[in-house]
């Protein structure tokens, strides 16, 4: 029996949330699958990025969340490590999800050598069941971030819960 599997390498993914403000950074960006799939194809995503030989999942969640969305992470949580499709892939995926503070957070980032033109932006916690409910987001990662959210969010805000307010 022959088997063909397609190894493309393993990704770290981040759901900046800052629990200050309760709201999440998200982003859209231009994505040929989705297009190809007669998805649409501008994707509302998370920050993810490849994990290169030596580099540390935790260290491309920080470069990634840097480079996508121009934030700082101040604490990451894991949400989970799954497979993107076992049946042919090798893919996996470590989710995370990153403090972040989110003052001053928008507009166009990513990296020109890498093509990206990503458009960030703040989304209130309130609007994210509704942004699921009405299929606002078609990617798998993104998805399982933002439900993870919803079920452990009063949890993550007393773990990030400022030790004091002289920050603010």
């Amino acid at each position: 029996m022959d088997r063909e599997v397609f190894e493309r390498g393993h990704v770290a993914a981040v759901l900046p949330y800052d629990p200050d403000r309760d709201a999440v950074v998200l982003l859209e960006q231009f994505r040929i699958g989705a297009y190809l799939a007669e998805f649409p194809p501008w994707q509302t995503e998370i920050v993810a990025g490849i994990i290169e030989a030596g580099e540390t999942v935790e260290a491309v969640a920080v470069r990634e969340t840097q480079e996508e969305a121009g934030c700082a992470i101040l604490d990451l949580a894991p949400i989970c490590r799954y497979l993107v499709s076992p049946g042919g892939a090798t893919e996996s995926v470590a989710v995370y999800c990153g403090r972040v503070d989110s003052r001053g957070v928008g507009g166009i980032h990513g990296l020109a050598h890498e093509h990206e033109d990503i458009r960030v932006e703040v989304v209130p916690f309130e609007a994210i069941a509704s942004r699921l409910e009405q299929e606002k987001v078609g990617n798998a990662v993104t998805i399982i971030a933002l439900q993870w959210l919803l079920l452990h969010h009063d949890d993550l805000r007393r773990r990030w819960a400022p030790a004091d307010t002289s920050h603010r």
